[in-house]
């Protein structure tokens, strides 16, 4: 504490997961701690309905949040505790520390609504205790809310913030107490208030023996449970050894072995193509579980057979999350938190603005979480310019430790899949296109390259080329046709696809200096979007075929022609510029 918001301490700002021991998510930003609490309660109904057997509760917990005025104030813990209600998330107890106070002053600035009856319709069990320091209250609402197992609980604390400080707390308390040092003056006036000596950073004796207490009784119960897990190994070994490679991160040996292989020149989105790997994948790795924001038939992530996550069916892993792309990108960084789950989200690319938040903080903790993305270009064509994506790549990319990867045909994306299922170090986003692509990589191939991030699709016959193409996506395809066709100009030209730059630069020197030859005359970005960031790779010099502008409603071809990705169109450019 005497380091706390220092460089270096262990006492950050605000509570850091994987920083300070004990710490069980990031909440800085508000309402998210909410959802992911809910996450977490999912991750627990699941796991106790798959391992759970007689007379061995092994997964057997409460979830508990603790929140203020401001978090409820948020959008995500509304669109979370709507479906928490709705799951009947029984073992989910949030506090509510209701104290009436926001940084700006008093909560009635902006804050009016009756926040029990708002749960009440959410399906919650709503309590409420009058004074924070009635200890019994507050006991007995915690066991009351123990009690109702078919209904989350909002227990209410009314609350003082600064208590015991004069001037700073009192009745009504005071929002100079949120974040700020009360001052030597003050410490001293609220010691007095307390009947705590004047010394700094006292503890008592009482304190510390009540926290000696505590760790002897963690003590016992973990020796409790490692005893009841050593009997349940006896009686269901399978299971145990499943539950103990889950828990590690671990994958079953065989968990790749049927991943489909698509023939060179055969034609299929890479969504479709994602929905077929994704079921094989979850059909071998039994912790595969996620969903999407009311969009499943679109984004292909329905898991066939294996059942709907739902009330009093908890055993499925088909996760319904509604039209809540916020709460849902928080709700699968809670079941990551848990831990035993491979939790993905899907949604369209252009609604990752939605989840945005929950995707920086699932990148923050370094949560393997899989984000599936569809539709992720102005080729969705006739829907026009609000579900075209043209700022989203650059948006992720400039995430520092999220790995995004857009891969240009089936293959490509089956070696994606592949690195998600397989990744434990930061959440992965698939960007996957609509329409129909030509496979023009062969698994192999892929295999070997796309977790690399960049590598060369197509040669030409010399060993300099005049021209390198970079391009992702959908855009690979149309880079080897502008390769043909400069070459039938006498122009020499390397494919490139670059599936992920974060990959890329996760390289040796060597290898990026093999794939980007600094001896050719000219390099060339072909993307569907945004040019930010491209020049990196091409150079000042260089050319970046991108979109500044939104999109419009029109057919793909047309849009195509429109904004300039047509062969003709990049090749006239190549040809001025050299």
């Amino acid at each position: 504490m005497k380091q706390f918001r220092q460089w270096g301490s262990m006492t950050p700002g605000h509570p850091e997961f994987g920083h300070t021991p004990g710490v069980d998510a990031t909440t800085g930003p508000l309402g998210q701690g909410v959802a992911m609490g809910v996450g977490m309660a999912m991750a627990e109904t699941h796991l106790s309905s798959v391992y759970n057997r007689d007379q061995f509760p092994l997964i057997n917990h409460f979830t508990y949040v603790i929140c203020g005025d401001g978090d409820l104030m948020e959008g995500v813990p509304a669109e979370a505790a709507s479906l928490a209600g709705h799951l009947q998330l029984g073992k989910l107890i949030l506090i509510y520390d209701s104290n009436n106070i926001t940084l700006d002053g008093e909560a009635n600035l902006s804050f009016s609504e009756n926040v029990g009856k708002r749960f009440e319709a959410y399906g919650w069990q709503v309590l409420r205790v009058e004074e924070e320091n009635n200890l019994h209250a507050i006991e007995s609402a915690l066991n009351e809310a123990k009690n109702e197992l078919n209904r989350p609980t909002l227990i209410e604390v009314k609350t003082t913030l600064g208590y015991g400080s004069p001037n700073k707390g009192g009745k009504g308390g005071h929002q100079g107490t949120h974040g700020s040092p009360l001052g030597a003056g003050e410490v001293k006036l609220t010691k007095e208030f307390y009947g705590v000596p004047q010394e700094d950073f006292y503890i008592s004796n009482e304190v510390k023996e009540y926290y000696n207490e505590v760790k002897r009784q963690g003590i016992q119960v973990n020796q409790e449970w490692d005893e009841l897990f050593n009997h349940y190994k006896q009686e269901h070994p399978d299971l145990a050894e499943r539950l103990e490679r889950e828990l590690r991160g671990e994958l079953p040996e065989d968990w790749d072995s049927e991943v489909p292989v698509y023939e060179i020149g055969t034609s299929v989105s890479t969504r479709v193509a994602s929905g077929q790997i994704l079921n094989v994948l979850a059909r071998k790795v039994p912790n595969l579980i996620g969903g999407s924001a009311d969009l499943e038939s679109s984004t292909m992530t329905h898991l066939y057979d294996l059942g709907r996550y739902a009330a009093g069916h908890y055993e499925g892993r088909n996760v319904y999350f509604g039209v809540r792309e916020f709460a849902m990108g928080a709700i699968v960084n809670g079941m990551a938190l848990h831990g035993g789950l491979k939790p993905f989200g899907s949604t369209f690319f252009v609604f990752s603005d939605y989840l945005r938040p929950a995707v920086r903080l699932s990148a923050l903790m370094n949560l393997p979480v899989t984000f599936v993305f569809t539709h992720d270009s102005i080729f969705v064509g006739e829907d026009g310019p609000t579900h075209e994506p043209i700022e989203q790549l650059a948006a992720l990319r400039c995430i520092p430790n999220l790995k995004v990867l857009r891969p240009s045909d089936a293959n490509e994306t089956a070696a994606a899949w592949k690195y998600a299922v397989e990744n434990q170090n930061g959440p992965v986003a698939l960007v996957l296109t609509r329409q129909n692509l030509t496979v023009n990589v062969d698994a192999q191939t892929a295999n070997q390259n796309v977790e690399k991030g960049a590598y060369i699709v197509s040669k030409t016959k010399t060993e300099v080329p005049a021209v390198q193409l970079f391009a992702t996506g959908s855009e690979v395809d149309l880079a080897l046709q502008v390769k043909e066709k400069l070459a039938s100009e006498g122009i020499s030209s390397h494919v490139i696809s670059m599936p992920s730059w974060e990959l890329f630069e996760e390289q040796p020197k060597a290898y990026q200096d093999s794939i980007l030859r600094r001896d050719s005359k000219l390099n060339v970005a072909i993307e569907l979007g945004s040019p930010q960031g491209w020049a990196q790779y091409v150079g000042r010099d260089g050319i970046i075929v991108g979109i500044s502008t939104f999109g419009a409603s029109a057919p793909g071809s047309r849009i195509a022609m429109e904004y300039g990705f047509t062969v003709e169109s990049i090749v006239h450019k190549i040809k001025e510029r050299l």
